[in-house]
């Protein structure tokens, strides 16, 4: 079997262009992690990276660095689309995949600041979905306990249209990464707010911190300027460009466009209404359920990478400069304190996001997959208010932000290695 990195390569060389060759080392942070290093990659390791993203067949990536709270620096590298090849420019879409979660993290957090919602009363107090199960212990989860990934809930079911969702463990007592348990929080918020997940993110969030180019939802416009994937595991695809929930959400915008109502807008309940038209002009097996077609508050988030890096620079110490509707000091400490149920170093979870201590202090961060294509990290170190986002288009993209990772800010995280 032909290895898919050498057919990757092939395709790629077009934007591959000469490499420098000099050592990222001899000019990024030493792995030590010198506080005093800017964390803006040199540029050894920017001449250097259209051969490393050639070697791991990722065509398009973008990098942005969060400095004294401020985004300072940011650049695009190689294609959207390996067949039209169309260079990555600032106002690129990427699909943030897992890093959707820390975003609506912050969102929760909001709505706890302003009393709308208790971390610790159970959801079930506030909305109860359907496909839920009939377990004792769904009744004692808690927004806490999504945000901290202590439901006992699995990440996603494999049958959402005929399986109903039920804990594996005891809320509380282990960790269990869950995209399920976000989904269900993000109803509970949709019930509290009288929204769609994307009507309170812009209100909320994206509106007032400048976020412009962010959204969990879909449209026409948003599809031009998005990023495709491109597979890097299976040989047979040789980087077919694909785009995660492209078909799903295509299928439901031609709806969408016909009752005037954007897929911005739609709650749950829409795209239960919507659900059996889609399926019946889409292939089986394609949309299984409402959720197929609905925001995402785990996965969906479209964004770039200047966006990004703001809302990185939002969980940095603020002090004085807190807008109000920014969190509060205490709530945005809570959200970067490790909780005590199985933390390791590598995985101690704050509220939404991931905390590791290092040898300049903590660090928080949080890596995202959608489908194996989309790879894409972000970290911040919020006592020296700096940061960095990298997001990719290619299913080897962790290989490649990793590089740029340790290079850059001179930290080799524990949780590179698991």
């Amino acid at each position: 079997m032909r290895s898919i990195v050498h057919a990757g390569r092939r395709r790629f060389i077009g934007f591959a262009g000469a490499a420098g060759l000099l050592p990222w080392h001899l000019a990024s942070a030493s792995m030590s992690g010198d506080s005093a290093q800017s964390w803006i990659p040199a540029p050894a390791l920017l001449a250097d990276l259209p051969r490393v993203m050639a070697a791991f067949a990722v065509p398009g990536l973008a990098i942005a660095v969060v400095e004294d709270g401020k985004v300072t620096w940011q650049q695009g590298f190689g294609v959207t689309h390996v067949e039209r090849g169309t260079p990555v420019q600032a106002d690129t879409l990427f699909e943030a995949a897992s890093l959707s979660k820390p975003v609506f993290a912050y969102l929760v957090l909001q709505l706890a600041d302003a009393g709308v919602i208790d971390l610790d009363r159970p959801l079930v107090a506030y909305r109860r979905p359907d496909y839920l199960g009939r377990h004792l212990w769904l009744d004692r989860i808690t927004a806490r306990d999504v945000l901290r990934h202590t439901t006992g809930l699995p990440n996603w079911r494999p049958h959402p249209a005929t399986e109903l969702l039920v804990p594996q463990a005891e809320p509380g007592t282990r960790i269990d990464y869950s995209g399920e348990a976000f989904v269900w929080l993000q109803l509970v918020i949709e019930t509290l707010t009288g929204q769609s997940l994307d009507q309170t993110m812009q209100a909320r969030l994206f509106g007032p911190a400048g976020m412009r180019d962010s959204s969990y939802a879909w449209d026409d416009a948003m599809a031009a300027r998005s990023v495709h994937g491109h597979r890097t595991h299976d040989a047979d695809d040789e980087g077919t460009p694909t785009q995660m929930l492209r078909e799903q959400w295509s299928a439901a915008q031609r709806i969408a466009g016909r009752n005037g109502r954007p897929l911005s807008a739609w709650t749950w309940d829409d795209a239960m209404r919507a659900l059996p038209e889609v399926q019946a002009h889409t292939p089986p097996g394609l949309v299984n359920w409402a959720g197929d077609i609905l925001a995402n508050a785990a996965a969906s988030l479209r964004t770039t990478v200047r966006d990004y890096a703001t809302f990185v620079s939002l969980v940095m110490a603020r002090g004085a400069q807190r807008a109000s509707w920014e969190l509060t000091s205490p709530t945005r400490e809570a959200m970067l304190t490790p909780q005590t149920i199985g933390a390791t170093p590598w995985s101690a979870k704050g509220l939404g996001w991931n905390v590791e201590p290092t040898p300049d202090g903590p660090v928080f961060h949080h890596s995202g997959s959608n489908g194996g294509i989309f790879k894409t990290f972000a970290m911040g170190d919020a006592t020296r208010r700096r940061g960095t986002v990298v997001v990719t288009n290619g299913g080897s993209g962790q290989y490649v932000y990793r590089r740029i990772v340790r290079a850059a800010t001179g930290h080799d995280l524990l949780a590179f290695d698991r």
